[in-house]
């Protein structure tokens, strides 16, 4: 009988524990031994160094990236991109059940700070862009991107260190509406981008139809969870119902151009507001998915890039300073007449900080950035790809720190 170990060790042309082995094996035992890597790093920097787990899924990324050993190519990951639509569904899925939007009409000025922050941010960033020298087509694209906050990444942190308080509650809240007003954004760009004469009839048909046709998908997945709900019994029917309706809500939402975001926030809108108590949402839906949240942050790092940083470091510093500048000015113009110290104040200005890429990749069929810009400078882009890079990779730790130590929210554990 063969050697169960020798079998492993020879799959491919080289052996497996040699670096051009682990180049050589297929992509699905690639990104699993990863996976393995990923938990036992972050587990070991969570321990002895306090280091947020995400950091270190996203550090086993980058480490197997074109950046540095070179394990994976970065078009070995399409395949898994329905997967990781999936895990990110589920996210935006949770961060729907999280926020109440009757906040926001109780309390108008925390309503501005909502529209302002995002907006804001976006316009200083294009601002410093064109100024720097960057045309203004490209410059409003980086801007748009530059306007939300991670869910991915607010949520995950959010899970670790369990915190509650306003600004916790706040920053779940801003993160959801930067995100959106960055997808809209987005598509009135493309269509701007593409029509050439910024047609204003056909971009705000095509707004309208992104935003209606969004909120009533969503609408429709909330109110089938509820219905369903009520007729199925056993505690795991509810999650698999879920993650069924969320798979569908992508799909159909891709398909039909839509916004995947804006559904999936608002299917868990609805059927929280439907379900109340009646609803259990476990973080990330249970074990599968903290899984494929393991492999979301694993990919995000391979796809993390620094190209050419060195000429562009200039622009990359504009979308990092610029947004926080933009997001700062918002958050403190507004947090007296919205009812927020100074202290929690700045947490929440630290914590909006991370950067998200899921309004391009959520609604995209591959992992080329490039190829859902057209027309867009090729230099800007890839400084918006480094900024992004930087404020990902460094994400988990802004939202700790803000958290856990400006505003105290988390309680203080003591790692397991």
């Amino acid at each position: 009988m063969t050697d169960l170990s020798s079998l492993i060790s020879t799959i491919g042309d080289k052996p497996l524990w040699t670096l051009e082995g682990l180049r050589t094996a297929p992509p699905v035992l690639g990104l699993a031994l990863l996976m393995v890597l990923a938990v036992v790093l972050a587990d070991v920097l969570y321990r002895y160094a306090r280091v947020p787990r995400p950091c270190g899924h996203m550090l086993v990324g980058v480490l197997a990236s074109p950046l540095v050993l070179r394990l994976l190519e970065r078009t070995e990951l399409d395949a898994w991109k329905p997967l990781l639509d999936l895990a990110i569904g589920v996210l935006v899925f949770e961060l729907g059940t999280r926020i109440r939007p009757r906040w926001l009409i109780d309390n108008p000025s925390l309503a501005l700070t909502c529209l302002l922050e995002g907006a804001l941010a976006g316009l200083v960033v294009t601002f410093a862009l064109n100024q720097l020298g960057a045309n203004m087509l490209s410059s409003t694209m980086a801007g748009i991107v530059a306007m939300s906050t991670s869910p991915v990444i607010t949520l995950a942190v959010l899970h670790e260190i369990r915190p509650r308080g306003q600004v916790t509650e706040r920053l779940l809240m801003m993160t959801a509406v930067n995100s959106v007003m960055a997808m809209l954004a987005l598509k009135v760009w493309h269509v701007a981008a593409a029509s050439g004469d910024h047609d204003f009839m056909s971009t705000a048909a095509s707004a309208l139809w992104v935003v209606a046709g969004s909120v009533l998908l969503g609408a429709v997945c909330g109110l089938l969870l509820d219905v369903l709900g009520r007729r199925v019994n056993g505690s795991g029917a509810i999650p698999v119902l879920q993650i069924a309706l969320i798979t569908i809500a992508i799909m159909l939402a891709v398909q039909w151009t839509l916004s995947p975001l804006l559904a999936l926030l608002v299917a868990g809108v609805v059927a929280r507001t439907r379900m109340r108590h009646g609803l259990t949402v476990e973080p990330q839906l249970g074990s599968a998915g903290a899984a494929l949240g393991v492999a979301l942050f694993l990919c995000l790092g391979l796809l993390l890039t620094l190209d050419h940083i060195g000429s562009l470091w200039p622009w990359v510093l504009a979308i990092i300073a610029g947004r926080m500048l933009g997001k700062g000015l918002a958050v403190v113009a507004l947090s007296r007449p919205s009812g927020l110290g100074w202290r929690q104040t700045g947490a929440l200005i630290v914590a909006l900080q991370p950067m998200s890429s899921l309004a391009v990749l959520l609604a995209a069929d591959t992992f080329i950035w490039a190829s859902q810009f057209p027309g867009a400078d090729k230099s800007v882009l890839q400084a918006l790809l480094a900024a992004t890079t930087l404020m990902q990779l460094t994400g988990p730790l802004w939202t700790t720190i803000a958290l856990k130590h400006l505003a105290p929210e988390a309680e203080s554990q003591v790692p397991a």
